[in-house]
């Protein structure tokens, strides 16, 4: 038994695909044609040698409009394919580090956050005590700022450093 694919709600209704028995018609200029019966819609839609298509089922009577289908999906197909090509997905990264870190590390590892950054990422940077240093989150801080002194012209700080159990945490985005 072949049935229809009722998971896939997106299938568009064209011509005698319509399921209700009445539509309103909308004409390219914006005018309003019926309610007519589905078959005689059908008909006018082929006597105008365009395609009828249906845009809302759930209004009462349902709403359909005369179109050219086949540029209607190629028209559709590339405005998909602009929209995902314009699309950018930020990612959160994370970058680590110490309280007792020394200079020239803390100035690679803002190198890579640098690079984290001019890709639009948002960047987590976490510090990490150990110990009695826990005690002591002002050192932390200290580490942060400094840090932060290596990225502050291409990040903007989006939260403030906050204590999480051994962690030290500062979030930071591009400025735009």
């Amino acid at each position: 038994m072949n049935q229809p694919n009722k998971n896939n709600k997106n299938i568009e209704q064209v011509n005698y695909d319509i399921r209700p028995r009445e539509v309103l018609i909308i004409l390219d200029d914006g005018n309003k044609v019926g309610p007519l019966g589905r078959n005689e819609a059908v008909r006018f839609a082929e006597e105008k040698g365009l395609d009828l298509l249906l845009v809302s089922a759930a209004s009462n009577p349902p709403v359909a409009k005369l179109v050219d289908y086949g540029k209607y999906k190629y028209e559709q197909k590339k405005k998909d394919k602009e929209n995902k090509k314009n699309q950018h997905v930020t990612e959160n990264k994370e970058m680590r580090l110490r309280t007792g870190i020394g200079e020239h590390d803390l100035e690679f590892k803002a190198k890579k956050v640098r690079e984290f950054l001019t890709d639009g990422n948002r960047v987590k940077i976490s510090l990490k005590f150990r110990g009695r240093e826990v005690a002591r989150p002002e050192y932390g801080k200290e580490t942060l700022d400094k840090f932060f002194g290596y990225i502050e012209d291409l990040a903007k700080i989006e939260k403030e450093p906050q204590l999480n159990g051994l962690f030290l945490d500062m979030y930071v985005v591009p400025k735009k």
